[in-house]
């Protein structure tokens, strides 16, 4: 269980979030939705240690995320970025195995390396293992960074706008990559989401944020109606339901 208490974050005087709460258990796929400025991405770094929160608690199978060390917090969260880093001459292969630092002694073993060649091929990578990750698509890349996170064998993934930039088929490829793993029951996740389709189609919870607050919290079929998001995004929309989960179709700005 991944448990959020009472989270609020200041930068300087500006407060970006505040009294968040809510709880992810293993199996399940939180997305956290909101426009711009909403503090989703603030709210990841939350969850990796990268932000220190100004008050509350994140817990992660009960443990203080803040009494983690680095290399604690790291076998229990698989982070993936919304832009992955760039100019660093690795191979797919290595870039992977990277994700099994956090349970390095000296050298990779003969785990980490069978590991890592079974999650490119679960992943269907395995013909990219060689290939430098800069000369890879945007959809290939994301791919390999979520292998990588998935290396770290963690009890939770915590991505930030993973199909960002990318064409449809990719956005679906990656979301069902989670979904199977997340599925799977090993571990689960929490992503932050610009499309309310897709978060719609794949959560099985979603969390509106609107200026660092929780606006809603619920199931997609119920959360996602055309009142919140007039409410949350300005925008009049028609939401219909198909395959029993809600779809938007954005009509107009509202002034």
């Amino acid at each position: 269980m991944l448990e959020i208490v009472d989270l609020s974050f200041h930068y300087g005087s500006s407060t970006i979030l505040r009294g968040i709460a809510a709880h992810v258990p293993k199996g399940r796929i939180l997305c956290v939705a909101g426009p711009n400025g909403a503090g989703k991405t603030t709210l990841l770094r939350c969850l990796t240690g990268i932000a220190r929160p100004s008050g509350g608690q994140i817990l992660i199978e009960g443990r203080e995320v803040l009494r983690m060390t680095r290399r604690e917090l790291a076998t229990r969260v698989g982070y993936v970025p919304q832009h992955r880093p760039s100019g660093f001459p690795m191979t797919v292969f290595e870039t992977v195995l990277m994700g099994r630092r956090p349970h390095l002694t000296w050298r990779p073993s003969a785990r980490d390396l069978e590991l890592t060649a079974d999650i490119l091929r679960e992943l269907n990578l395995e013909d990219l293992a060689m290939r430098d990750l800069d000369r890879l698509s945007g959809g290939q890349a994301q791919k390999v960074m979520l292998a990588r996170a998935l290396a770290q064998e963690p009890s939770f993934l915590v991505l930030d706008e993973p199909t960002s930039s990318l064409d449809l088929c990719h956005q679906l490829e990656v979301m069902e990559m989670v979904q199977a793993v997340v599925g799977a029951g090993g571990m689960g996740a929490v992503i932050a989401l610009h499309d309310l389709n897709l978060a719609a189609r794949f959560a099985d919870e979603i969390m509106l944020l609107k200026d660092g607050r929780v606006f809603a919290r619920g199931e997609p079929s119920v959360l996602i109606g055309s009142e919140n998001i007039r409410e949350v995004y300005r925008v009049d929309a028609d939401v219909r339901m198909g395959n029993g989960r809600p779809w938007v179709q954005p009509l107009r700005c509202v002034r």
